[in-house]
């Protein structure tokens, strides 16, 4: 396994920004390892999408998320922050779901203060629960991490689409207050918010950047000088796959043939990136056993 063994949080205390790539299938995973990010991102939109064919909007449940975090985590040991959602459920459900993640091998947790269903950061219809519950939910999640302290607690507060950005800080403060290690003031629609956010906090923070989304997309330079310590990137990938797949399977349906198309990776580099090498290097090996 590729990757980088260092905790999220000595990445973080490196005071340099971490930018994560948003992981949605075991191919994007793979891709995304072989580069050498010292963080990957699994998307809850990707997820949801490339496992399902669904929208994020609440229609994945906790067995289905579970399982992908086992797939990725199993397939790295580069550190991958996992979306979680609203917990799956009351105060039991987020319980549950951090020690579930906890033992898929996530070096961390992203929950929200969203009502259920919920639905993707830049898209319409979001609504917050009371504060008090997400505060709730966030000490729930401390106690059952304990003294697991390499295991972080990302709380993403929703409140700035429809309740404005002081309502989001003030909501972020107290998710911190309440045992959150990391902090995601999602969908601030300005830099000026963006700067804003930068200087409330002194502790590692979030910027979701999602290319056409509601957020402006800062330089990694600026991100940083404002104060962030981690730029994920979640729909950068499967926008990237889905426009590649489009241009592919056009050109397929317009011709009846792929000749002349070589936008495409090469087959053998591709075959040894999914991990055909080592079936051939097994085979080399033990071929001798197979002629007896």
């Amino acid at each position: 396994m590729a990757g980088n063994s260092k905790s999220l949080g000595d990445l973080f205390a490196q005071k340099k920004l971490v930018v994560a790539p948003g992981i949605f299938d075991m191919i994007s995973l793979k891709v995304a390892d072989q580069l050498g990010f010292d963080c990957l991102y699994m998307t809850g939109y990707g997820t949801v999408a490339s496992y399902l064919g669904l929208p994020d909007a609440g229609l994945a449940t906790y067995t289905d998320m579970v399982n992908r975090v086992a797939a990725f985590c199993g397939a790295t040991s580069t550190p991958i922050i996992c979306d979680g959602d609203t917990g799956y459920g009351g105060l039991l459900n987020v319980a549950h779901t951090v020690e579930g993640y906890i033992r898929a091998g996530a070096a961390g947790i992203q929950l929200e203060d969203q009502e259920f269903p919920k639905k993707c950061g830049h898209t319409k219809g979001r609504k917050v629960i009371p504060v008090q519950d997400m505060v709730n939910k966030i000490k729930v999640a401390s106690d059952v991490r304990g003294d697991r302290k390499d295991f972080l607690i990302i709380a993403r507060t929703d409140a700035r689409t429809t309740h404005g950005l002081d309502e989001a800080l003030k909501r972020a403060e107290q998710y911190l207050a309440a045992g959150a290690d990391v902090l995601f003031v999602e969908s601030p629609e300005s830099m000026d918010e963006l700067a804003v956010i930068g200087k409330s906090f002194d502790v590692p923070l979030v910027a979701n950047i999602v290319e056409g989304g509601r957020t402006p997309q800062p330089t990694a330079r600026e991100l940083q000088d404002m104060g962030f310590a981690l730029a994920i990137h979640p729909g950068l990938g499967f926008l990237a796959m889905g426009h590649a797949l489009h241009k592919a399977y056009s050109h397929l349906k317009d011709t009846g043939d792929s000749i002349g198309y070589d936008e495409i990776d090469d087959f053998e580099a591709f075959s040894k990136l999914i991990g055909f090498q080592k079936v051939w290097d097994f085979d080399d090996k033990y071929r001798s056993l197979e002629l007896k």
